[in-house]
């Protein structure tokens, strides 16, 4: 980590960030001559602060807060160390940090710690999983009282209707695009294909997979910090909020994922089309805990828009073969790549709670040998199916009270969120729909 700082001595000033449980950066800047000292000792902030709510306040009643004292956590370097930060004017370097408590033991609240529990999970058993997301998103003018669609930096004009798969709707923010891709780089974020999508200044960017599911949760979380920072840099908003305009699509976050053992062989490719008896387990698995895990899919009073029948964003559960009217796709194509798609959740989430109740579920069906009912054809949203909660307070309730959900996620960590999303409730319900979408738009 050092050495990156003497090959880049423009740099000025650092941040060094957590996601907390939103999944929003929270940190300090640092003078670049103090960089040594955090990397070799950390830094401290109360631990309270991964428990903040959407507005950045402390949860009340939290035990965090006064049974404790709002005791300190240790922050400490994650193993990606540090990166640029190309939306800034000055050279600044970011240092993406966990915590950690006094004796050196991971703070059970912190939403990387999480993931990274349920990982050991799967190396427990040899096995590896492999993850890759797309991620949904609008580029938008707020400048006005009313949301809208930028113009085109190369026309001056502003789209009228969606083109999904524009090649022109991608070359109309050809510059915004081209420099995105260049910082991407700069911070060795595997960004693959972009996509126009289907409502206005929509797009989708797909990351490329890993075998590393921290880094895979880091790549979307850096990557969502990036996108916002750059775009108001090109003078509008990029928004990951599940569903910024009430008559367009949403924004989603897909998940694809396999598993390899420890010959490197994918336990879901049997050389055909269906996949193995593994994989139905994995499924399984992942439907059994969808329901209670609605509150990590949908962490916020706008997901529960977004969830609506017959709009690509699936409150059924269930699954399917090349089905993307389900829950749960298996993609066709290469049996060597046989896969998992989970298409429940929204943009607006945390990628680190995402991925661990994703694969905390998969393996659970693994473990359990649990049988998946049978797959759909067809349009699901026709059929009479088990639904997702369809309230964000039946969401919370559920979650509270889960024992599926004690089995992927720290007691802590649970109440945390559960005292989180209960005050954000509380609050969000005081503000017209106009502030909501003013508060959503930038912090999911």
């Amino acid at each position: 980590m050092k050495n990156w700082l003497r090959k880049h001595p423009e740099v000025r000033t650092i941040r060094v960030a957590a996601a907390d449980l939103n999944g929003q950066p929270r940190g300090k800047r640092v003078p670049v001559r103090f960089a040594d000292a955090v990397v070799a000792n950390g830094t401290r902030f109360p631990m309270s602060v991964l428990n903040l709510d959407i507005w950045g306040e402390d949860v009340e009643d939290s035990p965090l807060v006064f049974e404790s004292g709002d005791a300190d956590g240790i922050l400490r370097p994650t193993e990606r160390g540090f990166m640029p930060m190309p939306w800034l004017d000055a050279p600044t370097a970011l240092m993406p940090i966990w915590m950690f408590h006094e004796n050196g033991q991971p703070y059970d609240g912190d939403p990387r710690h999480a993931l990274s529990r349920v990982v050991e999970r799967y190396r427990a058993h040899g096995l590896t999983p492999v993850c890759a997301m797309e991620l949904e998103f609008y580029l938008i003018d707020d400048s006005g009282r009313k949301l809208q669609v930028p113009p085109s930096p190369r026309s001056g004009k502003r789209r009228k209707a969606a083109e999904i798969m524009s090649i022109r709707a991608l070359d109309a923010f050809d510059t915004f695009f081209t420099d995105l891709y260049d910082a991407c780089e700069a911070m060795d974020i595997p960004a693959d294909t972009a996509i126009s999508e289907s409502g206005l200044g929509q797009f989708e960017i797909n990351l490329m997979h890993t075998d590393d599911a921290l880094r895979a949760a880091d790549d979307a979380w850096l990557f969502k910090m990036l996108l916002k920072g750059l775009a108001r840099r090109h003078g509008f908003a990029a928004s990951f909020m599940a569903k910024p305009y009430p008559d367009y699509s949403g924004n989603g976050l897909h998940t694809h994922f396999s598993v390899i053992d420890r010959n490197g062989r994918n336990i879901f490719d049997n050389g055909g089309p269906e996949g193995t008896e593994l994989l139905r387990h994995a499924v399984a698995g992942c439907l059994n805990a969808m329901h209670d895990c609605t509150l990590i899919f949908a962490p916020h009073a706008n997901s529960y828009e977004r969830l609506i029948p017959e709009a690509h964003a699936p409150n059924q559960i269930c699954w399917g073969y090349e089905n993307r009217t389900t829950a749960v796709r298996i993609p066709s194509g290469n049996p060597a790549a046989r896969r998992i798609e989970h298409r429940v959740a929204g943009g607006d989430v945390n990628p680190y709670l995402m991925l661990a109740a994703i694969l905390g579920a998969g393996l659970a069906g693994i473990e359990g040998k649990m049988v998946p009912p049978a797959p759909i054809a067809g349009n699901a949203y026709a059929l009479d199916l088990p639904l997702l909660p369809d309230t964000w307070a039946e969401a919370i309730d559920q979650f509270e009270g889960s024992e599926t959900v004690r089995g992927i996620f720290p007691a802590e960590l649970i109440r945390n969120l559960v005292m989180t999303k209960r005050q954000e409730l509380r609050y969000i319900e005081e503000l017209s729909p106009e502030e909501q979408t003013e508060i959503y738009l930038d912090t999911v």
